[in-house]
């Protein structure tokens, strides 16, 4: 019999959104390997596919300074929600975002001191989390969007357009909030991780019962899907789902681009 407890196929159910008796009798199957368990699952339709980042939840703050043509995000992390929320840990982290953006991301190093100090008062594990500083270079602009819960950002996203306006990169940083993109372009997405995905997506059309003439071309259409949840330039506008990032470009071009979500 695998070895496997009640709480790894809790863990498993809160993973995948799998059903109590589909979580254990994917355990059973793979051995009590929770990767190819998930795995198991989603070949069967029994389960959504989910990135393992959205697992892993932090707390914290982030926050975003916008200078001319200098865009700087900087994410200050903690234990607590109580802790995130508080007035002097959102200071700190707007404090840290300022300094980056005039003096670059190696700055919040001879902030050491100042967040220990925050830790002790707060009585938490803080520490500084992704550091970002995005610069606009001649023929571009840069734009931020910033989306706040209780009194702290919580999702933060800069833009470097070259050909483009500041309008434009503001809406493309809009959208990638509300998608949350892993990757810029298709072309970056590993290939490893694509083909596995691949086999998944095939494994999933036969095990409903797909016709074998069909399976190609139902599989590159679920692939294309998979592609368009994860990829910027292939996600729909924020204003308009029937235009792609891509499209809403035109000739302009992303040459930089930078997100930070508290929680993932």
């Amino acid at each position: 019999m695998a070895d496997f407890t009640a709480k790894d196929v809790q863990r498993l159910r809160q993973e995948t959104g799998a059903g109590m008796m589909d979580a254990k009798r994917a355990l059973e199957a793979c051995d009590g390997d929770m990767d190819r368990a998930a795995v198991w699952l989603r070949e069967r339709g029994l389960a959504e596919a989910q990135k393992r980042g959205d697992r892993e939840a932090v707390q914290g703050a982030v926050a975003v300074v916008k200078d001319r043509d200098v865009a700087a995000l900087v994410e200050l992390r903690c234990e607590t929600d109580f802790v995130a929320k508080a007035a002097d840990f959102v200071a700190v982290a707007d404090d840290l975002a300022a300094l980056v953006a005039a003096e670059g991301e190696d700055a919040v190093a001879t902030r050491r001191d100042e967040v220990a100090q925050l830790a002790a008062t707060l009585k938490e594990n803080i520490s500084v989390g992704s550091v970002y500083r995005l610069v606009a270079g001649e023929g571009e602009v840069v734009d931020t969007y910033l989306h706040q819960q209780s009194g702290r950002g919580v999702n933060a996203v800069a833009v470097v357009l070259a050909d483009g306006t500041p309008e434009l990169a503001h809406e493309v940083a809009l959208t990638a909030a509300f998608s949350r993109p892993t990757y810029l372009r298709r072309e970056e997405v590993p290939a490893e991780v694509v083909e596995e995905e691949r086999r998944t997506l095939e494994a999933l059309s036969r095990n409903e019962g797909k016709p074998e003439a069909a399976l190609a071309k139902i599989v590159e259409g679920r692939l294309n899907g998979w592609f368009k949840e994860r990829v910027l330039l292939e996600q729909p506008s924020a204003h308009d789902d029937k235009t792609s990032v891509g499209a809403m470009l035109g000739s302009a071009r992303i040459v930089g681009f930078a997100q930070v979500v508290i929680g993932s």
